[in-house]
């Protein structure tokens, strides 16, 4: 199955609070979406692996994407190497997706600088013909995304573009609180951690409505791009 979009995040939940409501307007418009986690989140403060793999399972089913793999890489230990390369590679050639979103290049949480730049490199090499790859017993040809943004994550980067994500806020709040167990409960027993205040959860809407602002639209979710943006035409600009 080929698909338009692929989202990696180094944890469950990386996708959903950087890009669902960008993710959830193409799947609207008809595209093809896949996540990839790197890891199960199990070095958490709160919760553990096998409740976040029940949170991403709900949240993929409210985004409405076609598949959710889990590369089961080591939580806050991540590295990028051949042979966590290979394994993101094997993924990129099954479902060969045009669209690559992943962590944010520089954020607080050293898994998303390390996963931002593993799932780059990956891209690159999976384009490459003389790296050979074989997933579910067959031999995979080569594929190179044609895009590849980061989703902006903890830190406030300034983004090179803003999608208009107007209409979609609610689905990613949908998706995003699928993880009852990271976020903000009033009766939860578990530490406190940054995520898991209320100005946190506050927040993923308030920065939705500043970059809704600052593009003239209600709600915007901003990314970075490795490379110039390039439009057809300068009316591509809304």
């Amino acid at each position: 199955m080929k698909i338009d979009i692929l989202a990696i995040g180094a944890h469950p939940d990386d996708v959903e609070l950087g890009c669902a409501a960008t993710l959830a307007k193409e799947i609207a418009n008809g595209k093809k979406v896949g996540i990839l986690d790197l890891t199960r989140g199990e070095l958490g403060t709160r919760g553990t692996a096998e409740i976040r793999d029940k949170e991403a399972a709900t949240a993929a089913e409210v985004l409405g994407v076609k598949f959710r793999h889990n590369l089961e890489f080591s939580d806050g230990f991540l590295v990028n190497n051949a042979a966590s390369q290979l394994e993101i590679i094997k993924i990129i050639r099954k479902y060969q997706p045009n669209v690559v979103l992943c962590n944010a290049i520089d954020d607080r949480h050293i898994d998303h600088g390390k996963a931002s730049k593993l799932a780059s490199d990956a891209c690159f090499l999976s384009g490459l013909q003389k790296i050979e790859s074989i997933y579910e017993g067959n031999h995979q040809k080569a594929w190179r995304p044609k895009h590849v943004y980061h989703y902006i994550q903890w830190k406030n980067i300034e983004p090179d573009f803003v999608v208009d994500v107007t209409g979609f806020l609610e689905k990613k709040l949908e998706a995003v609180f699928a993880y009852q167990s990271q976020f903000h409960q009033k009766e939860a027993d578990e530490p406190e951690t940054p995520i898991s205040s209320t100005n946190f959860r506050d927040s993923i809407t308030y920065r939705a409505q500043d970059l809704g602002r600052l593009i003239g639209t209600e709600y915007g979710e901003g990314f970075t791009t490795e490379r110039y943006p390039a439009v057809d035409s300068i009316f591509d600009l809304i």
